[in-house]
């Protein structure tokens, strides 16, 4: 007995077979259940070449879509769900919301999500829900903006920071500039930085808030670094802050020991200690040890305030340069 024929369907001129459909749209619901949601898409994309498709198959299609961060066809498929008013609209409306975050389009997501609070579109159930995404979209928004704003300022900040622009300003405002990048990612500035430290026109406090920068942030590079007649290469991301570093440790402590009894005269030399190891950064009072500078720094008060007596005078003439360089003069 002769088997009848299925009836051929033509689309465009291309025929297609009969249960051709049928076994796309199997195929890629077996495989978005076994997460391969790329191949999904391929099956499901293929059939849709040749029908509507129901609200089952977008279904699966626009999370298929979504899983393979299609997002723009996603969007599209959503929006095709959400005119037929799938049974699952508020699952279906969640999907869209996100998609809609993804594509940055945070306005239309808060508009869209105060509009169905509003009409009392969405059930009493998942009305939490819709105002936890709205506020996640608010946050990932100001985020948004932030980062346009930071980027915004290290464009600025780049043409700042050429050597010679740099240089062509006093001091002051030099380190005025610095300041204002140490909260952002200076990676994009980090050559700058480095051809200003070693540049012989920065003026040791410059050299050593550019340095600071590049410490804070590890940044992983070389810099020589030359002053007071000292050289030495160091690399960022391996470097001590100021008042980490081995002798500033051991001199702090000496110090707060010593003058234990003398709480003025403790709070003076700190203040000192914290000018002097940040202008001289990454040297540590270059030849002298640790017992000789505490004492050399309580002489130095002492005399401040009248007490005079025998001291290292090259290690006081040495402690009036650093004072001196630790002043950013507005030249």
């Amino acid at each position: 007995m002769r088997r009848k024929r299925g009836k051929l369907q033509k689309h465009q001129n291309v025929i297609v077979f009969p249960g051709t459909i049928e076994r796309l749209i199997a195929e890629g619901q077996r495989f978005a259940e076994n997460y391969q949601y790329d191949k999904a898409v391929v099956s499901f994309r293929e059939a849709l070449q040749y029908t509507e498709g129901d609200e089952s198959l977008l279904s699966v299609y626009a999370f298929a879509l979504y899983e393979t961060r299609n997002f723009q066809e996603a969007k599209i498929i959503c929006e095709k769900l959400l005119a037929i008013g799938p049974q699952l609209y508020i699952e279906t409306m969640e999907l869209y919301l996100t998609i809609l975050m993804e594509l940055k389009e945070f306005k239309q997501v808060e508009t869209l999500i105060d509009s169905l609070l509003e009409e009392n579109v969405i059930p009493p159930e998942s009305q939490d829900k819709f105002i936890r995404i709205r506020g996640l979209n608010a946050t990932i928004a100001d985020k948004q903006d932030q980062e346009v704003s930071d980027q915004l300022d290290i464009d600025e900040a780049y043409e700042q920071f050429e050597v010679d622009q740099f240089f062509s300003q006093t001091n002051l405002q030099q380190m005025q500039q610095m300041q204002a990048i140490r909260d952002v990612n200076i990676r994009p500035l980090q050559e700058l930085l480095v051809a200003i430290i070693e540049d012989k026109r920065a003026h040791p406090m410059i050299q050593s808030f550019a340095l600071y920068l590049l410490v804070q942030q590890e940044i992983d590079i070389e810099v020589q670094v030359k002053k007071f007649d000292k050289e030495r290469t160091v690399n960022p991301s391996k470097l001590q802050f100021p008042d980490e570093m081995p002798v500033a440790k051991q001199v702090l402590k000496l110090v707060e020991s010593a003058l234990e009894q003398e709480p003025s005269t403790l709070e003076m030399v700190q203040y000192l200690l914290a000018r002097h190891m940040f202008v001289t950064y990454p040297f540590e009072w270059f030849q002298y040890q640790s017992d000789e500078i505490v004492e050399g720094y309580i002489d130095y008060v002492h005399a401040m305030f009248g007490k005079v007596k025998e001291t290292d005078y090259d290690l006081m003439d040495l402690l009036n340069l650093l004072e001196e360089q630790s002043e950013l003069f507005d030249v």
